[in-house]
C-alpha cells in the first residue's frame, strides 16, 4: 500500500513539475521570442525582471495548487535535502527525483512543439568563470532550500502561505543570478532543455555541482538550527494571542500619564455664545435657564 501511494504521489509530482516548468520556462521562451523579433531595444534589466517574475509567479501558482497533494517539491535538490534530513522517505524521494527530471523533459518537449524553438537553456554569461557560476548556484540554491525547510517543512500558523514565500525567494534569486548563470537552483530545470537541445551548452556540470552543493549546505544549516532549538531563541513569533504582545513602553506610558495630569489641572473655560441662549462649559452645551432635574 505504501509503495502504491508513493508511485501515485510521484505521478502527480510529475504533473506538477511539468505544470510549473511549462509556465515558468514558457515565460522565458516568450521573452526570448519577443526580444528576437522586436524592433525596440529591450534592456537587460527589463529582460531579467520579466524572467524573474515568470519563474517566481509560476512557482507560487504551481506550489499552491499541488502542495497538499505532493508537497510541491518540483526540484531534485530540494528532494535530496528532505531525504537527507529524514523528512521524505527514501523510496518516495527517489521516485520524486525521477518524476521531476521527467517533468522537465516533458515541459521542454511541449514548449519545443508549441513554439518551434527552445531558448530556455541555462548557461554562464561571457566573463563568468565556472568557479563563480558554481558558487552563485550554491548560494541561491541554499536560499531556496532554506525557504522550503523553514516555511513548508516546519509547521507553523503560516504554513498554508509557504508557496508565497518560496516563490518570492525564487523571484529574488533570479533577480541576482539570471544574468550570470541563468539562475537554475534546480538541476532538473537545466537538464530538461539540455536533453532536447543535445547538450549544446558548455559547462552543464555546473548546474549539478552548484545546486546539489547548495542543497547540502542548506540541509546542514537547518540541522544546526534544529539542534540548538531555534524556536526558543525568539519565541512566540507566530502566536495569535494578544497577551503575548509587548507591554506598553514605559517611557510612553509615563509621558501619557504626565500629559493627562497636566490636562486635569488646567482650568475649565466657559465660553458664552451670544444670541443662541446657550453657553459652552467645558465640552458640554448647557441651555440657559434650564432647570436641573
Amino acid at each position: 500500500m505504501s509503495l502504491r501511494k508513493d508511485f501515485i504521489a510521484a505521478c502527480l509530482e510529475f504533473v506538477g513539475t511539468t505544470f510549473f516548468f511549462l509556465l515558468g520556462l514558457g515565460g522565458i521562451q516568450a521573452a526570448a521570442a519577443e526580444k528576437s523579433t522586436s524592433t525596440t531595444n529591450v534592456t537587460n534589466v527589463e529582460d531579467i525582471l520579466y524572467i524573474s517574475t515568470c519563474m517566481g509567479f509560476s512557482l507560487v501558482v504551481s506550489a499552491w495548487i499541488f502542495f497538499r497533494i505532493t508537497g510541491s517539491l518540483f526540484n531534485p535538490c530540494v528532494t535530496v535535502s528532505l531525504m537527507l534530513l529524514g523528512i521524505l522517505p527514501p523510496v518516495r524521494g527517489v521516485l520524486y527525483c525521477i518524476a521531476q527530471f521527467a517533468g522537465s523533459i516533458a515541459s521542454s518537449a511541449i514548449l519545443l512543439e508549441l513554439t518551434g524553438q527552445l531558448s530556455v537553456t541555462t548557461s554562464l554569461r561571457p566573463g563568468t568563470t565556472v568557479t563563480q557560476g558554481v558558487f552563485i548556484e550554491i548560494f541561491i540554491t541554499f536560499a531556496l532550500v532554506i525557504a522550503v525547510l523553514m516555511l513548508a517543512a516546519e509547521k507553523h500558523s503560516a504554513t498554508a502561505f509557504a508557496p508565497v514565500g518560496i516563490g518570492l525567494t525564487l523571484f529574488s534569486c533570479h533577480l541576482w543570478a539570471v544574468f550570470y548563470t541563468g539562475a537554475s537552483m534546480n538541476t532538473a530545470r537545466s537538464f530538461g532543455p539540455e536533453v532536447l537541445t543535445g547538450f549544446s551548452t558548455a559547462h552543464h556540470w555546473v548546474y549539478w555541482v552548484g545546486p546539489f552543493s547548495g542543497s547540502m549546505l542548506g540541509s546542514i544549516f537547518y540541522a544546526v538550527c534544529k539542534h540548538y532549538k531555534y524556536w526558543t531563541l525568539n519565541p512566540h513569533q507566530d502566536a495569535s494571542d494578544p497577551s503575548m504582545s509587548p507591554d506598553k513602553p514605559p517611557v510612553a506610558a509615563q509621558t501619557i500619564n504626565i500629559v493627562g495630569q497636566i490636562a486635569d489641572r488646567l482650568p475649565k473655560l466657559t465660553v458664552p455664545i451670544t444670541g443662541s441662549g446657550r453657553r459652552r462649559s467645558g465640552s458640554t452645551l448647557v441651555e440657559e435657564g434650564a432647570s436641573a432635574v
